[in-house]
Formats: C-alpha cells, structure tokens, sequence
C-alpha cells in the first residue's frame, strides 16, 4: 500500500544579502538585518493520504503550493516528520538530470535512471519513448542543440514513461504543436488514472474537479483550508470572489 504522511512540517527558505565593497568600509544596520532573513514557506503542514487519494493543492501564487511537492519529494529538508511510502515520479522541473552535451538518446537513459527505472527497463522503454517524442533525428545529436520545445517533449516523453505509485503533478506541462499537446493530454490522463496517489498542483478550478477527491487551500504556507474538491473550491471562489479580497489574490513571491 502507498502512503504520504506528513507531520508538522515547516519549511524556511534562507535569504542572503550579497554585499559590496563599500559594506566593507561602511556599517549599515539595514544590511546586518538582511543578513539573517528568512522566509517562512510552509508552517505546520499536517497530511495523510493513501491509495485512491488525488489530492488538488490550491492557492495564489506564493501560497507554498509548488515547495510543498518539492517536501514530498524529498528534495527540500524541513523541521517535522516526512514518510513517503511508494515509488514516486515527479511531473515539475523537468530539466532536472538531462546532460546538455550528450544525445537525445543518452539523456534518455540518464532521465530513465534518476527516474528510478533499471538499465534493463529503459533498455525495453527507450523506442517507444523515442517514438513517443517524434524527434526522430534529432535523438542522435546533443540536446544542447535543441529548441526549448524539442527539449521539453523530449522530457515528458521520458517522464511518462515511468509506472509509479505517486505522482506529484505541478500543471499541465505544454509540451509542442497541438497535435502533440493532444497526445501529452491523453497519454497523461491516463497515468493519471493509473497511479495510486496524485498530488496535482493547480490554478484550473476545474482540473482539481476533474482528477481529484481532495483539496486543500494554501495560504501564506498554511493550511487554510482541507476537505473535498468541491468544499474547498466553492469556499476559496467565495472568498476571493468578495469585494474584500480581490486584492489579495494573485501576490506572488518565491515561495509558489
């Protein structure tokens, strides 16, 4: 059985002020106090899903939407308790483990291998994946070379590929001509409704409807907000669609 448990998270970004040579010579307390800035991405996170969970994470920008997948990732380190059981495959960042010297081919396996699949599996996967991405050609030269188009397909193709148990899912990745934005659609509804948990970070009210059971409302790195899809959705459109609070949606900052 999978299962993603989190208790009491937080997570706190560090800032640091880049000094100039005339800090060298001039005290100024307002840079001291820079020196020691923090922000507060996410604050006491609590989280408990398991087979059959789709979860939407909603919230303006800023809210700690996209940090809280990277937490269940494992790619940032936080105060609190983080267990993760199941294969996970990440749909976000996904430049992440591509050699930009190497061929279409070789990032292939190297995405494959991060990914957690075996030499052998990407060895069974790698013509369908290549098909899949209709470079063609272009597999054969280093992806150095590619247009930011052709490198996302490439990576989507790759990513999946993989059967995992968890997907955390931030957007839809665009991914190309309409045609094959048709078939990144399909082919990602259908992992969809395969794995065993989704984590889906969304701006589309109605994405959040279509995939998933769940919801929580972030907001400023809290937990506004958890319950079914449709709860959560019509409480955050009623609250920003108040005069007292259009204001407020759509702050952005770098915790997204």
């Amino acid at each position: 059985m999978s299962s993603i448990k989190l208790h009491n998270i937080d997570l706190k970004y560090q800032i640091y002020n880049e000094r100039g040579i005339k800090d060298f010579f001039v005290r100024d307390t307002k840079n001291e106090a820079l020196d020691n800035k923090y922000i507060h991405a996410l604050r006491n996170i609590n989280l408990n899903l398991r087979d059959g969970d789709r979860l939407a994470i909603i919230g303006h920008n800023g809210a700690g939407k996209s940090s809280l997948l990277k937490v269940i990732a494992g790619i940032y380190p936080v105060s609190g308790q983080v267990t993760v059981d199941g294969r996970i495959a990440s749909l976000f960042e996904l430049a992440t483990g591509f050699e930009m010297e190497a061929t279409g081919w070789e990032n292939i396996k190297l995405r494959g291998l991060m990914l957690g699949e075996t030499p052998k599996k990407m060895s069974e996967k790698i013509q369908d994946i290549a098909e899949f991405s209709e470079l063609k050609d272009h597999l054969n030269i280093p992806v150095k070379y590619y247009s930011s188009g052709m490198f996302i397909r490439l990576a989507f193709s790759v990513s999946t590929s993989i059967e995992p148990d968890i997907l955390l899912l931030d957007e839809v990745v665009a991914a190309g001509d309409a045609h094959f934005l048709q078939k990144a659609q399909k082919r990602m509804n259908e992992l969809i409704d395969r794995v065993k948990i989704l984590v889906f970070v969304t701006h589309s009210m109605q994405s959040a409807l279509d995939f998933c059971n769940q919801c929580i409302w972030l907001e400023n790195g809290e937990i506004k907000l958890s319950g079914t899809t449709n709860e959560v959705i019509k409480a955050y459109n009623e609250y920003y669609n108040s005069s007292d609070n259009k204001l407020s949606e759509g702050n952005g900052n770098v915790n997204d």
